[in-house]
């Protein structure tokens, strides 16, 4: 007599399936600790990078493209849209601007800019080393890219934008600036002048300023000292500063 199988015998090999379920969660803790502990190490000014990169990403602020620019900005704000043409951007959204600027620049290699926040706006420090010729006002050819780039990040912004020369505080004297203060000024000039002219930024908004080797950075001690106070400084005006300004007749009722 063939003895019949029992059922059990069928399904004796499958009881232990509740293993691979087990073993599918195990993964995914562990995954999940790993991850948790990746993120505990984070750099803390890269993370905040990375979280502004994709406020501009997402942003309702939409792009135009300013005529003759082609495809215009990155993507990101055309910040004058939301608060009207004659209004500056809220101090909230400078750092879309700096964070758009931040990528452009790391596109292009380019490594001399500076960017900080205080009292006044953004600032955009760009170091003379490689900008400018000893003791010359003249934008030298990688001057010209890296000034382009800052123009086409700030070209649609309805922001006063200020332009600051500074120096060291070694006395100049040349057949063509006989003190600090006019290569300071000759300086923020030339660069309002390529902006305007090459960048296409709104001349009503920009203003020239040179302050020699009165406004340092930091103390003159030492030749690298003196090297980060040869600069140009642009300045993104915040709200609170440009109600400080000379009203724009015409262009910013206030």
């Amino acid at each position: 007599m063939i003895r019949r199988r029992r059922s059990s015998d069928h399904t004796g090999g499958h009881h232990e399936r509740w293993l691979v379920s087990y073993a599918d969660f195990v993964t995914l803790l562990l995954a999940f600790f790993v991850t948790m502990y990746a993120i505990s190490k984070v750099d803390n000014h890269k993370l905040n990078r990375a979280v502004t990169a994709f406020q501009v990403a997402f942003s309702e602020w939409k792009v135009a493209p300013h005529p003759g620019q082609g495809e215009g900005l990155m993507p990101g704000a055309r910040v004058g849209a939301a608060t009207g043409e004659n209004d500056v951007i809220p101090d909230g959204m400078l750092s879309n601007v700096e964070s758009r600027l931040f990528y452009r620049l790391r596109a292009i290699g380019e490594d001399r800019v500076e960017m900080s926040r205080d009292h006044r706006g953004l600032v955009i420090t760009v170091r003379e080393s490689g900008s400018f010729p000893a003791g010359r006002a003249d934008l030298t050819e990688s001057a010209q890219a890296l000034f382009t780039e800052i123009g086409n990040s700030i070209v649609d912004l309805p922001n006063t934008i200020r332009i600051e020369g500074h120096t060291d505080d070694v006395p100049i004297h040349t057949d063509r600036f006989s003190s600090n203060w006019e290569l300071s000024t000759a300086r923020a000039t030339a660069v309002v002048a390529f902006l305007t002219e090459r960048a296409h930024v709104d001349p009503r908004r920009l203003s020239a300023a040179g302050y020699a080797e009165f406004h340092p950075k930091v103390s003159n001690d030492s030749p690298a000292d003196r090297a980060r106070n040869r600069r140009v400084d642009v300045i993104v005006l915040n709200a609170h500063t440009e109600d400080w300004e000379e009203p724009l007749v015409g262009l910013k009722p206030r």
